[in-house]
């Protein structure tokens, strides 16, 4: 079992990404651009492809290299990361490059190692940027190259119990030559072949040697423990706004669920409903219905508080409403802001 048939696949097939280098411009001489490469693995992280493209093109845009993103400002960048969620990593996507900056003179390091030790990137994505920005025979597994792993071996074995066999299995197939286009085929080959439902097996580059295939398991795997049900959580959510246009918002704390985040004041979010202290005083009422948010390990119910009050009323500092862009806010704070403005 070879990397060769993959290979000459993805020749052929590649997917069009603004971050990648096809292969036909990697023969030509053209290499990745190690800061492309980073940015799309650290957005990639728990997010689609479909999902990244736009916030892809819209940080490179505003910061070209890593020299720009660093000597950005905080809050510009979360802005701009707004709805992509999992906020830390927009907050150690400053921190990282920051850091390559001050002390790799802007460049990043080719070592995995060294890049392990950067803010904010893993061993998954420390092995994903040295294979595709450096070309070096790293063994880079996500979701997709699991699946793939596991039905071409047709193994059994739940995730994540099965996730180490799955490793040395992709280990195995990792060329010398090649790496980085090795890793970006595998991943492909997940995400348009050998996909989660009906895999399109006839299409495969490694049809003959997959076993799954020959088993007629392949659209068994991989095996997944049952799902922990999703506990809810529930909180309430203020909104003031001033005859003015202003409106109230508060910073979140750095750490914890969308830290760094602009958001609206509220009570914290608990299993069982707390009493809710409001931010200010004002006539208070209530939106009819409820927001409703999943995250990673939760869902929420949110009941939202809605009042208009006079600008001398508190020394609370408002947001000036040519300042103000709900688009900035995180995705759950948006809804927030919608059913607001549903009840005025």
């Amino acid at each position: 079992m070879n990397s060769t048939e993959l290979l000459n696949w993805y020749d052929l097939h590649a997917r069009e990404l603004p971050w990648r280098v096809s292969p036909a411009a990697r023969v030509a001489g053209q290499l990745p651009d190690p800061y492309r490469i980073w940015l799309s693995e650290i957005m990639l992280q728990q997010t689609t492809v479909a999902a990244v493209k736009a916030y892809f093109l819209k940080f490179t845009a505003a910061w070209p290299t890593v020299v720009d993103l660093a000597a950005a400002e905080d809050a510009d960048v979360m802005a701009a990361w707004a709805g992509l969620g999992y906020y830390a990593r927009a907050r150690n996507l400053l921190k990282c490059a920051r850091v390559i900056v001050a002390e790799h003179g802007g460049q990043f390091p080719a070592n995995r190692a060294a890049l392990q030790n950067l803010p904010g990137i893993g061993p998954y994505t420390s092995a994903a940027i040295a294979a595709i920005a450096f070309d070096h025979a790293e063994t880079v597994v996500d979701g997709n190259v699991e699946r793939v792993m596991a039905r071409l071996f047709d193994l059994h074995a739940p995730l994540p119990q099965a996730k180490g066999a799955l490793t040395s299995y992709a280990a195995s197939l990792t060329p010398p030559a090649r790496p980085g286009d090795y890793a970006q085929a595998v991943m492909d080959l997940g995400a348009t072949i050998c996909t989660p439902k009906s895999p399109r097996c006839a299409l495969c580059p490694w049809h003959d040697i997959c076993a799954a295939r020959k088993a007629g398991t392949a659209a068994e795997l991989p095996k997944k423990l049952p799902k922990v049900k999703k506990p809810t959580r529930f909180g309430t959510a203020y909104v003031a706004r001033r005859s003015d246009g202003a409106v109230l918002l508060e910073q979140r704390p750095e750490r914890g669920l969308l830290g760094g985040m602009l958001g609206w004041p509220g009570s914290e979010w608990r299993e069982t409903p707390l009493d809710a202290i409001p931010p200010i005083q004002a006539d208070w009422v209530e939106a009819p219905g409820e927001v409703r948010h999943t995250f990673t390990h939760f869902h929420l119910r949110l009941r939202v508080m809605v009042a208009q009050v006079d600008a001398p009323q508190t020394n609370q500092t408002f947001t000036a409403a040519e300042n103000f862009r709900p688009a900035d806010l995180p995705t759950v704070m948006r809804k927030i802001w919608s059913m607001a403005e549903a009840e005025t």
